[in-house]
């Protein structure tokens, strides 16, 4: 509720597929290429030209359908949905209309500790259009590049279940995990991988819905974010002025943060939909559609579940770790592997493995750490052949180098040292040296103790068992 107002939120979320070619042709799919190097008659609508699906971009989209619990149409079309932009060349872009090839799905997301079901309304197939590039160097016109023409793409369009900026960017997280758990698409919202068109409406609880707006240009969830909120709060002052809500499209500006009105909204009238003349139906038999379910790994949601249920760790430990497919994957081979603790892989993972790539922009696979690394680092600490503190040091090596974890030890000199004759001389040495801190920690000092005992380890060069160490020094001071 914002000032006495429910916000009532859809999304229409568009993924890149991550097919080899596009999707009516054989150019390459593949970002940062040449301007319009990648085109073809096809492409670029010449006419005469006929298209071929490639069916890759069907497996996709069942795949992801089955992932949101969507029925999947095995019969079903394409259509032409009409209009004239500069960058689609052919003034018609192939989607699908009236029957999607999946629909009636739902996904269930984590908000503020409770299960929130979304519905799914539809998932289907289309095509992107090409990209207008706006640079002073063209004298004021912008040029056209091509190349994302024709390249595939699933639209994800929910049911207006959401009613805040926070659970639409929960929502719109969760559809990135599970989009990279199938390894559809790369999701990588800096090359416009996946991006979405956010629709928004308000009213006051026991009113009809309000007039809704759908807000375009939005290139980041944290973009999805503020632009829905000043959605809201936008819609809000203009019916506490008297005013009403024009149903319209409007363009969302991140760097001035408001959005602008481009249009009034279209219905889908407008845009002469009609089924493509130059596609076969799209028949997929009842065996091919059991087969890619069949290829549909653990989602990040029953991940998060299990982790919290198995292994006992924390549900935002759980959370973040289950988000990301590499970070789960390198946490399910320690798990497998190793004896250690899973807090013990969890801390390290969501500790120095996630401040590194977040300070380095890096993936995990930019790194030289792999599970058996980890697992070996940790069974190095309880057994306590290294400190904590070695520990770190020898990770920020792991980071970068392919060495072994008993080598870069070696190295570094990092190995404990656990022998009692030799600790308890090291003992009697800086207990006789330092008679003050001794009377103190007799006299109820008690912090003396930790004093001591860092004098020990300085005597060592820091290669004392700490743990040892400290016992053998309460043990003499209780016998002084």
């Amino acid at each position: 509720m914002v000032k006495g107002y429910e916000a009532v939120i859809g999304l229409e979320t568009h993924a890149e597929l991550s097919t080899e070619s596009k999707i009516y042709c054989d150019c390459k799919n593949q970002f940062g290429l040449e301007v319009n190097s990648q085109v073809c008659p096809i492409c670029m609508g010449m006419p005469g030209t006929l298209p071929t699906l490639n069916e890759k971009v069907v497996d996709y989209a069942i795949k992801m359908g089955h992932a949101l619990n969507c029925r999947i149409n095995r019969i079903c079309k394409q259509d032409r949905k009409n209009y004239f932009y500069p960058d689609l060349p052919k003034a018609y872009q192939i989607s699908q209309a009236d029957v999607p090839l999946c629909e009636n799905g739902y996904v269930d997301i984590l908000s503020e500790g409770e299960i929130r079901r979304i519905g799914i309304t539809r998932i289907h197939i289309e095509e992107d259009a090409g990209k207008l590039l706006h640079s002073d160097k063209f004298d004021g016109a912008s040029l056209v590049d091509l190349n994302r023409c024709g390249v595939p793409l699933i639209e994800i369009v929910s049911e207006p279940d959401l009613r805040s900026s926070s659970e639409a960017k929960i929502y719109l997280e969760t559809l990135k995990s599970i989009l990279k758990y199938l390894d559809i698409c790369d999701c990588k919202m800096q090359e416009g991988s996946i991006r979405c068109d956010v629709n928004v409406s308000v009213h006051k609880p026991g009113e009809p819905l309000g007039t809704r707006t759908e807000m375009k240009n939005v290139n980041s969830f944290s973009a999805a974010l503020r632009g829905i909120e000043y959605e809201i709060n936008r819609q809000i002052e203009v019916l506490e002025a008297g005013g009403t809500i024009t149903q319209e499209t409007r363009r969302w500006d991140d760097v001035k943060g408001i959005s602008v009105s481009m249009r009034s909204k279209e219905d889908a009238q407008d845009y002469r939909y009609f089924p493509e003349p130059d596609l076969l139906t799209i028949v997929v038999e009842q065996s091919r559609v059991d087969e890619l379910k069949e290829q549909i790994p653990e989602l990040p949601n029953a991940k998060l579940l299990r982790y919290v249920n198995e292994y006992n760790i924390t549900l935002k430990e759980a959370t973040f770790v289950s988000e990301s497919v590499e970070l789960a994957g390198l946490f399910d081979e320690c798990m497998e592997k190793g004896s250690g603790a899973p807090k013990s892989y969890v801390s390290w993972i969501v500790g120095d493995l996630t401040k590194y790539l977040n300070e380095t922009g890096s993936d995990v696979s930019d790194t030289k750490i792999t599970a058996d690394k980890l697992i070996e680092l940790v069974e190095a600490i309880d057994k306590k052949t290294i400190s904590n503190a070695g520990g770190k040091k020898v990770f920020a090596v792991l980071l970068k180098e392919d060495k072994a974890v008993r080598d870069i030890i070696d190295e570094l000199g990092l190995s404990q040292v656990s022998d009692t004759e030799f600790l308890e001389k090291l003992a009697d040495e800086v207990l006789a040296s330092n008679e003050k801190s001794v009377s103190d920690f007799k006299n109820g000092k008690t912090n003396a103790l930790g004093y001591l005992v860092g004098q020990c380890m300085k005597a060592s060069k820091g290669k004392a068992n700490p743990g040892m160490m400290r016992d053998i020094i309460t043990k003499k001071l209780a016998e002084m």
